[in-house]
């Protein structure tokens, strides 16, 4: 699962990382205590005029997919299970064709105490500090009450996919699910705009994927982190258990 997570990265930074482009006026908010419904950083490739085109983009963090409603069915779409993804209304659509990433530069996650009456957050990351690139999708919903032409007509939201934790190790301690993180090889393969077939990208991913996370590091760090109004850098500096 991933509920809860730091971006703090410039935007110039991110784009050199990513091997990307961006919008002049693009804007991010450094923050180190990400969560839903607040808008995010995502990295997408595009075809304009016959060639390929990555992209940073920010997107609210909650698919909302085009046939919805109302924007509210974002708050249960954050996450997208690998074992249902290609078969669920309101992901398999984006599964096809708007595959995106999510780049962060850790999560939290929150470990039961012995006993089940707390619980002790951890702060998970690449040993060197490195941006780790989650398997997303995006989707683009637009909002019938506005105008035609409208600034805020369209929402870009986004989703990050989850897998089964392993079965050994620190993380298959820390919680039964675990983003799907990608490497800039099956980064290239996922974003793939011409790629309209999902199955075997969603495979190649979820084969790679303890490799990639095997690397990470578990910091045990303070409950400030608890409460989403919370945000600093002081969040991620580790502490003693």
């Amino acid at each position: 699962m991933c509920g809860r997570y730091v971006m703090a990265r410039a935007v110039g930074d991110l784009v050199a990382e990513l091997e990307a482009e961006a919008e002049a006026s693009l804007e991010l908010r450094a923050s180190w205590n990400v969560a839903p419904t607040t808008d995010v950083p995502i990295v997408l490739e595009r075809i304009i005029d016959g060639a390929v085109h990555r992209q940073v983009h920010v997107a609210k963090w909650g698919l909302v997919p085009g046939w919805a409603k109302d924007p509210a069915v974002g708050v249960r779409a954050f996450n997208a299970r690998s074992e249902t993804v290609l078969e669920k209304p309101t992901f398999r659509a984006a599964a096809k064709a708007r595959r995106c990433g999510v780049p962060v530069e850790g999560y939290y996650e929150w470990k039961k105490s012995p006993d089940g009456k707390s619980k002790q957050p951890y702060f998970v990351h690449r040993p060197g500090g490195e941006l780790i690139t989650f398997a997303g999708l995006y989707e683009w919903w637009k909002d019938p009450a506005k105008e035609d032409g409208a600034a805020d007509q369209w929402l870009l939201s986004c989703s990050i996919l989850t897998m089964p934790s392993p079965e050994e190790g620190e993380l298959a301690t820390l919680h039964d699910r675990l983003p799907i993180p990608l490497d800039p090889e099956g980064l290239a393969e996922w974003l793939d705009p011409e790629n309209k077939v999902p199955a075997p990208l969603l495979e190649a991913a979820l084969a790679e994927a303890w490799e990639l996370a095997a690397e990470w590091v578990l910091d045990p760090v303070g409950a400030a982190v608890g409460n989403v109004r919370n945000n600093g850098p002081e969040l991620i500096e580790a502490v003693a258990l």
